[in-house]
């Protein structure tokens, strides 16, 4: 196990995120460091000396602690009118983080959260974390206890919520965020399907993963491809005949014969353009599950 004064300066390095992200999902900025001190505490608690990656381990933990928070209380978030959500995630008025980008500008930032917070706990978790965390439906489905696609479900039942309820600037936004991820997506394959190695490696992460269920397997993809240059070697060349369609209520493609579709694909894309995750899913009870269509 790493010693204390390391831990604790990695964790320090971390905290802002974390502060981020449980702001966006309790809506208060206390309950926001109630949050991280309690995250803190049980990195204490806890070997994690075989963690290859712990932003990504504290992300999950924060917001496992955030979700109990707010189930806890037995009340939405606009009932506690005690404190205005528009104050900010930052209590020492420090520009937002990276992530923010995703909304915009502070207008559409404010505006956002006072709608989060009157969404239901795992519906905001999951769009929170996707849409403006970028972390990957796979790793949100065990913080909200249930599988990848149901958390999909969740995070497009928020979406669709925020576009029609929304005031004007928060659905603009989230419109905007749709197309700047398919304009991602249809330049991922395009590039794929020419081989452009350097272009796919402009679009992906890289740390990007690229996972396929065990039907796809079976067609040939690997159950787990992991770094920007592996996934460009093995997507070069192919998804000649993968068309664009609507994943869950994200942009994607899908794979189609004779009318049925043999894979879908769907993406975890940041706020910067760049592709984190990509999973291959033919499972065809999976498949009727993502709502996949075609514009």
């Amino acid at each position: 196990m790493a010693d204390a004064d390391s831990l604790a300066r990695e964790f320090e390095e971390h905290r802002p995120h974390l502060r981020d992200v449980a702001y966006r999902i309790l809506g208060s900025a206390s309950d926001a460091d109630d949050a991280v001190q309690e995250t803190w505490l049980r990195l204490n608690r806890t070997d994690v000396s075989d963690v290859l990656n712990l932003r990504a381990w504290l992300t999950t933990v924060v917001s496992r602690v955030a979700l109990n928070m707010i189930e806890s209380r037995g009340t939405r978030r606009e009932d506690m009118s005690g404190e205005p959500a528009a104050d900010g995630p930052r209590a020492d008025g420090a520009a937002l983080g990276p992530e923010d980008e995703a909304l915009l500008d502070a207008e559409v930032s404010a505006a956002l959260q006072v709608v989060l917070n009157t969404l239901e706990p795992r519906e905001r978790l999951a769009f929170v974390l996707h849409d403006l965390f970028a972390v990957p439906f796979d790793e949100i489905a065990p913080v909200v206890d249930t599988t990848s696609a149901a958390a999909r479900q969740l995070a497009s039942r928020a979406r669709r919520r925020l576009r029609t309820a929304s005031p004007e600037p928060v659905a603009a936004s989230v419109t905007v965020r749709a197309n700047q991820q398919r304009e991602v997506v249809d330049a991922f394959f395009a590039a794929a399907r020419e081989a452009q190695f350097a272009t796919l490696l402009q679009l992906l992460d890289p740390d990007v993963v690229m996972r396929g269920d065990e039907i796809a397997a079976r067609m040939g993809a690997d159950s787990t491809v992991t770094g920007a240059d592996a996934v460009a070697k093995w997507i070069s060349g192919r998804a000649r005949g993968a068309v664009p369609a609507t994943v869950g209520g994200e942009p994607g493609a899908a794979w189609v014969v004779e009318g049925t579709i043999r894979v879908a694909f769907s993406f975890t894309v940041t706020a910067a353009g760049r592709i984190t995750a990509i999973n291959l899913i033919a499972n065809p009870v999976a498949v009727a599950e993502l709502d996949v269509t075609f514009s």
